[in-house]
């Protein structure tokens, strides 16, 4: 009797566990994260976007080179890369170092990727451009006509840190190419300047991360924060809030049209969007 009392208790409680499992990714999505977009395609062929991300691959502590594993999350990446590929552009990926580009496994966890995701994965022709990356030093940005930054965690190490970055997002500004962001990429920014020596971003409106967001995910230790960063740059901040910003969404034009940042990992489809659009003129 109390064996069998006991089997049932563990099925019962099996049971409850699939199914949890099973329908997390629809709570998380309701509750904000990866939000459906209703995207649209643009006749851009014939036009190119540039993707860039980090090459950092270790959540570190300052002075230290270990760590927990990290580097792009995955759909910050996936979901432009697509939206791109969709409307005609071919895209090319370029990082920091050049050579593989680091995927945040957490990002690839089944209750956080999204579809992209899951097709990036197993598009060999995708895949082999990310093994592949292109060397920021070696790629002429003028050569593209969007420029999309990814973020995640690794970023926080090296994109804000990178003078060649800025030179080059200096010089797509000046050719009059969009530059795009999201997360941890608008990091990316913060060494370009103007023609007089000054941060080109400072009094512009943008997003990233947030101070709050960067808190709930315990990653204090990383040498950068968005939100703080920009606010330095003199960036107008822009952002909005959920009970744990993971699930909040926000994405920023500058009044002149050029930049077009997104909070976090939940404004790929439509910082991208964006940007087409407005390189197809409907904005």
């Amino acid at each position: 009797m109390y064996k069998s009392l006991v089997s049932k208790t563990i099925i019962i409680l099996l049971s409850f566990l699939i199914i949890l499992a099973l329908s997390l990714p629809i709570l998380l999505k309701s509750l904000g994260l990866h939000p459906d977009f209703d995207s649209k395609t643009f006749k851009l062929n014939g036009k190119k976007a540039l993707i860039i991300a980090s090459s950092h691959d270790v959540l570190n502590l300052p002075g230290e080179v270990r760590g927990k594993p990290t580097g792009v999350a995955s759909s910050e990446l996936a979901v432009p890369y697509y939206e791109f590929m969709n409307s005609g552009m071919d895209v090319d990926l370029a990082s920091i170092k050049g050579g593989e580009i680091p995927i945040d496994r957490e990002s690839l966890y089944y209750f956080f990727r999204t579809s992209s995701d899951k097709k990036f994965q197993n598009d060999i022709e995708a895949m082999n451009k990310l093994r592949n990356s292109i060397i920021i030093d070696n790629v002429d940005f003028t050569d593209y006509d969007l420029i999309f930054i990814a973020g995640g965690w690794g970023a926080a190490y090296d994109l804000g840190f990178s003078e060649i970055l800025g030179t080059k997002i200096s010089q797509a500004f000046y050719a009059d190419i969009i530059i795009g962001a999201v997360c941890h990429g608008p990091l990316g920014l913060l060494k370009a300047k103007d023609k007089d020596g000054n941060l080109l971003i400072a009094g512009r409106k943008m997003t990233g991360v947030t101070d709050k967001q960067v808190i709930e995910l315990g990653i204090e230790m990383t040498p950068q924060h968005p939100e703080t960063e920009l606010r330095n740059a003199g960036v107008v901040f822009e952002s909005k809030s959920k009970f744990n910003d993971l699930f909040a969404n926000h994405v920023v034009v500058d009044d002149d049209q050029r930049f077009v940042t997104g909070q976090n990992q939940n404004a790929g489809h439509e910082t991208a969007q964006i940007m087409m659009s407005i390189l197809a003129g409907e904005i």
